[in-house]
């Protein structure tokens, strides 16, 4: 079937289709704006406002949803997890701005599943109402819904930086936002002292993040200087417990808000069956109605702190808070620091602010214009009801009021529509009594509005009022890093004595010495061979080189120990190596990474390099180019010191050298230098050291020089030999 084909220009065609989705997704979607909202936040709880939901009672979720389908299409179970992460019953934030009933799972748990919709019931809380803050007064702009038989407010009017109070978390197309959340009354007196002092101390009355999940913030100056003036950084929060001497055992009550319990207990369960961990004989999750609880149950004569001290090394009872201040500034995505959203909401306050105000003004302007229209017919009432009485058409009385008193057509109506039993003086006199009040008041409204300052002690006074309302003390507790106790993971491992075994086949067997010498017959395949072997401490980190110049690194308590009687870890599926790749050579080292790597090739070169350079600062796996891969390697070994060796090449030509006379060289491919000289047609067999020798005339091979060319075997000493170099 004949398939036609349209060529397409890659970067036009990316602009046309994929642009719009990722500015779709950065401008309407995953990045908050400066009021603390996503578009999917501010729809639903302006639904909820809407709905009354602010003042009367609870209504199911599932109105909720469906009302604000109205506003977001994007299907009601999205908009259910929407509400859901808002509520108190979830705990995610440290104002919830939903009050609910009901199941609506747990911020701390990964597994419990929050209630169908059907089940359970919401309103708004009452911190919303600082959110919708004189919302009707014109302070926001609204715009059209999807379908544009709606009007929705493009931000909502909150009369406290909320960006900085509640945690908001966004994935967009190439950038991320990630902000955590402080308390309420340290923003509220830090927005205080910004908007009489934008240069001030920000760290005097703003002191660290706090979280809804309560836990303890590892305090250190200068990520929280990072964070503040640029808006990224990092921090570590770690969970609080309490030891339980009767029982024996641990009571985690707080964790940190990045993680679950239940990604706690997966990870103390791993290592407890991996065997690192001997402490605990139970762990299991106790949380109830009264809060989360975590219990370790212990060993007898267990430490509590230096377990949890590991605990917290080991597994996301610690856990850190990445800071991302990416917001929506105007339709364009700004990462910003404290300071600099400050700003911006002050501006963005007080632009509700002058518009609260000029709502009012207008108000009370319109309120005095037809209040002067009425004081001009106190002379004469029995002529303004003479005129609407002799007025013969209905569309005449307006006008002929207007002629009759000279004033507009506004007043006219207004005078048109008091009800008869109105037209007394009573009444009259006592609406014009609030003209002066009105004069008084627009003056005073005229004189905030022209200053600037005026309007920031406004919204001064409704930050003081919220603090008095909803203030409330930090749930997260400060440490200072000095007293942390920093343990070296090195030192939760069990420290004793083993042997190494590596086999031909890549067979790796990890041995205590006490199973060595209660049985030291080593299980072999048939065709298999030991190559390599060495004493070790389980503390110590293995390098396995590979004859793909590769060296896999492994720290040695990671490998599984073993019986003499068994094969042993297959090395291929204990490090991942590449196809047809085999480990031919074996190193381990405490740590320290002392001593050289000796590389003997079959051209007669060597090359003698400093364990060191196998030191890595990150924890990488695998290095390439571990040796120099020009020439075959014909045999690598582990110097802790110099020695003397002898070469053997393939034509039983012998060499006995000092490694001294090799010059050590930094980088990993050295190809090293000229050792022995080999005939042509012939390269080097093997090297071993003089204790695998027959032979006891060294004298006569040993060189003092090299390169040399190394001296034919003895007949006397042939005979010796010839079996190794099969």
């Amino acid at each position: 079937m004949e398939q036609n084909f349209t060529e397409q220009n890659i970067t036009h065609a990316l602009e046309k289709n994929y642009m719009p989705y990722a500015m779709s997704v950065i401008i309407s979607r995953a990045i908050p704006e400066i009021d603390g909202f996503k578009p999917s936040h501010r729809k639903l709880l302006y639904t909820m406002y809407k709905m009354n939901l602010l003042t009367g009672n609870r209504t199911k979720s599932s109105n909720v949803v469906g009302q604000t389908m109205k506003l977001n299409p994007h299907g009601d179970m999205a908009i259910y997890e929407t509400m859901v992460r808002l509520t108190r019953g979830n705990g995610a934030l440290l104002h919830p701005l939903v009050d609910s009933k009901g199941n609506f799972g747990m911020q701390q748990s990964r597994d419990m599943a929050f209630a169908a919709p059907r089940y359970t019931e919401v309103k708004l809380d009452s911190i919303c109402s600082e959110i919708f803050s004189d919302i009707d007064k014109n302070t926001v702009d609204f715009t059209d819904n999807y379908d544009g038989t709606m009007k929705e407010p493009t931000l909502l009017p909150t009369t406290f930086p909320n960006i900085l109070v509640n945690p908001n978390q966004g994935i967009a197309v190439g950038m991320a936002s990630n902000i955590c959340s402080f308390n309420l009354n340290e923003i509220c007196n830090t927005t205080i002292a910004f908007l009489k002092d934008p240069e001030c101390d920000l760290k005097r009355t703003l002191i660290a993040p706090d979280f809804s999940t309560g836990a303890q913030l590892i305090y250190k100056e200068s990520e929280i200087d990072t964070i503040f003036k640029t808006g990224r950084g990092s921090f570590k929060l770690r969970a609080c417990y309490q030891y339980d001497k009767k029982n024996n055992c641990i009571e985690i009550t707080e964790i940190p808000y990045t993680t679950t319990v239940e990604a706690i207990i997966d990870k103390i369960v791993e290592m407890v069956k991996q065997g690192k961990l001997k402490d605990i004989s139970d762990v299991r999750d106790e949380t109830d109605l009264k809060g989360l609880k975590l219990t370790l149950d212990l060993k007898r004569g267990v430490d509590a702190e230096k377990l949890m001290a590991r605990l917290y090394k080991q597994t996301p009872l610690e856990d850190s808070f990445s800071c991302n201040f990416n917001i929506l500034i105007d339709g364009a995505p700004r990462v910003m620091g404290v300071r600099e959203i400050l700003d911006e909401w002050s501006k963005f306050r007080l632009g509700c602010i002058k518009r609260r105000l000029e709502f009012d003004l207008d108000k009370k302007n319109h309120r005095l214009h037809l209040l002067l229209g009425l004081e001009k017919i106190l002379m004469d009432i029995d002529k303004a009801i003479s005129i609407i009485r002799n007025t013969e058409e209905e569309a005449q009385v307006v006008p002929n009021l207007m002629s009759g008193f000279g004033i507009d057509a506004i007043q006219a109506e207004f005078i048109a529509e008091i009800k008869l039993r109105h037209l007394n003086k009573e009444y009259i006199l006592n609406r014009l009594k609030d003209i002066d009040s009105l004069k008084k008041d627009i003056n005073d409204l005229q004189k905030t509005l022209a200053s600037n300052v005026a309007m920031k002690h406004i919204i001064i006074r409704e930050l003081e009022g919220i603090m008095k309302k909803f203030g409330a003390e930090r749930r997260t507790q400060i440490i200072s890093e000095d007293d942390v106790i920093e343990v070296v993971e090195e030192s939760f491992v069990e420290d004793y004595n083993l042997k190494m075994f590596l086999t031909e086949q890549n067979y790796l067997k990890k041995i205590s010495l006490v199973s060595l010498r209660a049985s030291s017959d080593q299980k072999l395949k048939e065709d298999d061979r030991i190559i390599c072997s060495c004493e070790c401490s389980n503390r110590d980190e293995a390098l396995f080189f590979s004859n793909k110049c590769n060296v896999y690194k492994m720290k040695i308590n990671d490998i599984p120990d073993c019986k003499a009687s068994v094969l042993g870890e297959y090395l291929p599926n204990l490090l991942g190596m590449e196809t047809d790749e085999k480990i031919v050579y074996m190193a381990v080292t405490d740590g320290k990474y002392a001593g050289n790597m000796l590389f003997c090739f079959e051209n007669g070169k060597m090359a003698k390099v400093p364990l060191e350079s196998y030191a890595t600062k990150t924890n990488r796996k695998k290095l390439t180019n571990a040796y120099y891969a020009k020439s075959p390697l014909a045999s690598v070994r582990y110097l802790a010191a110099d020695t003397e060796l002898v070469v053997f090449s393939s034509i039983n030509k012998v060499l006995i050298f000092d490694t001294a006379k090799i010059p050590l060289k930094t980088t990993r491919s050295t190809q090293g230098v000229q050792v022995m000289t080999p005939k042509k047609g012939s390269v080097i067999a093997k090297v071993v050291t003089l204790d695998e020798v027959t032979f006891t005339e060294f004298d006569y091979y040993r060189t003092k020089n090299i390169p040399a060319r190394g001296s034919y075997l003895k007949d006397d000493d042939v005979q010796g030999e010839q079996i190794s170099l099969l």
